[in-house]
């Protein structure tokens, strides 16, 4: 025997769609109460449906809940009253326009109906009887003759005819909207909970300034902010991607991805270091200015274990496949200590650190290295010492050896070094002031040291 095509309908939803099965019956029912009540149904009929799964037949019922006669009787004089009222209001009304006189109403004039002797005193607040969910325990025992305060009950009904053109168009549209949002909250839930997870995504096009990518199930948007200034997005790559936030809107849920986020370069070494997955090897901290280079602090929870060598793997394959992944973006992988002083020394790699003094008050490093290891120490445009300081969270000030001031940043403050660059470059230009004779006092932070003057021999 073959199955019902609306059981098969249904199943072929929640395969393709991946909606519950539970969620597609309340649909289908929800969508035949809306057909009942459009051909048969009354004002005063609450009408419910029950879907049989087994072999697609429905049943159509009236619910109702049993409530106390007082209430039905108190809506009812109250309702007999008021229209008495409105009645009596609108024949003194039309007489006092039939004796001539004229009737002026100022537009901050209350209601007809409030406008009584009785208008002062509060109208009575109660909760009104509703003749569509609810029915009196005198009715209700004449269908059910054990039917008390608060019982269910259902009548069933029975459709006279078959379903009108218009009555089936509209069960129609009401499946499709339902379906339509219960996909959407499925997707939404699915994503809201990888949200700080990365995910493999395809290209899927460029509007504007942003990318599209197909993740699956839907699509997912990443802003310009987001991608990486030496990437081309090109249709039909497939690349990794970090899930930054999941919202819903009316449209369906907003997916925002990145590329240039921070914890997608903790992901990607996850992913590729055994280490990092079974919780031998830690990274502690990352910082990255997506693109062009990155520092990672790593620990080992091991004392066997090299959590440097963890990362960079057999000949560098393991840092090489990350460095891949990011379109050749450097990156520095350098040990994380406890003790401020090596961390900060650590974080300055390559550079060879001679001293480092730190001003816990102000949270400041001052580190001083040689003459030949200043341009490492900086970094190119004070790269090197601008990702130290945000993965430190220390500001550095790097001096050279004899403690003139060459190098000052701030974690986090990339917009801050471009400026003091530039203000540092400017004054580089001007010629340098004649030194006093026989004085050793450093240079101010913001001046240039002079060139050293050359032994008379």
């Amino acid at each position: 025997m073959s199955e019902n095509p609306i059981i098969q309908a249904m199943k072929q939803i929640t395969e393709e769609k991946r909606i519950p099965m539970e969620s597609v019956i309340h649909t289908v029912e929800a969508a035949l109460a809306v057909a009942y009540r459009k051909d048969f149904g009354s004002k005063e009929q609450n009408i419910k449906v029950d879907f049989n799964l087994e072999d697609g037949s429905s049943r159509v019922f009236d619910v109702k809940t049993v409530v106390e006669d007082e209430k039905k009787i108190k809506t009812e004089a109250y309702d007999a009253e008021k229209k008495a009222r409105l009645e009596a209001e609108e024949a003194e009304r039309e007489a006092k326009v039939a004796a001539g006189e004229t009737i002026v109403r100022s537009a901050d004039e209350k209601p007809v109906e409030t406008q009584t002797e009785n208008s002062e005193k509060p109208e009575e607040v109660f909760e009104r009887f509703d003749p569509k969910t609810e029915i009196t325990l005198t009715d209700a025992s004449s269908l059910k003759p054990d039917a008390k305060i608060g019982d269910v009950i259902r009548t069933e009904l029975f459709p006279p005819a078959a379903y009108g053109r218009m009555a089936a168009q509209t069960a129609k549209q009401v499946i499709i909207q339902q379906l339509r949002e219960a996909e959407r909250e499925i997707v939404f839930q699915e994503y809201k909970d990888k949200e700080g997870e990365m995910i493999n995504a395809t290209v899927q096009r460029q509007e504007g300034k942003l990318v599209i990518f197909d993740i699956g199930h839907t699509m997912a948007i990443m802003p310009p902010q987001e991608q990486l200034p030496t990437e081309q997005y090109r249709a039909g790559a497939r690349i990794k991607v970090f899930i930054v936030s999941v919202n819903a809107t009316t449209k369906g849920p907003e997916i925002i991805v990145s590329r240039t986020h921070p914890e997608m370069v903790r992901k990607l070494f996850a992913t590729e270091v055994p280490e990092i997955q079974n919780n031998t090897v830690e990274i502690k901290a990352v910082a990255r200015e997506a693109g062009y280079r990155s520092k990672i602090a790593v620990a080992s929870l091991q004392p066997n274990i090299d959590p440097i060598g963890s990362c960079v793997g057999q000949r560098g394959s393991r840092v090489q496949t990350v460095i891949n992944e990011l379109g050749g973006e450097k990156i520095d992988i350098i040990e994380w200590s406890e003790d401020p002083i090596a961390f900060i020394g650590n974080a300055l790699s390559p550079a060879k650190v001679i001293s480092i003094n730190l001003d816990e008050e102000n949270h400041t490093a001052r580190v001083e290295v040689k003459e030949d290891q200043l341009s490492l120490a900086i970094g190119k445009s004070g790269q090197n010492v601008r990702l130290a300081a945000k993965l430190t969270g220390w500001r550095i000030d790097i001096v050279g050896e004899g403690g003139k001031t060459e190098k000052t940043d701030k974690p986090a403050d990339a917009e801050a070094e471009k400026k003091e660059e530039s203000e540092t470059k400017t004054e580089t230009e001007k010629p340098a002031e004649p030194e006093p004779e026989k004085t050793e006092t450093p240079l101010p932070a913001e001046a240039t040291p002079a060139e050293p003057e050359k032994d008379a021999t």
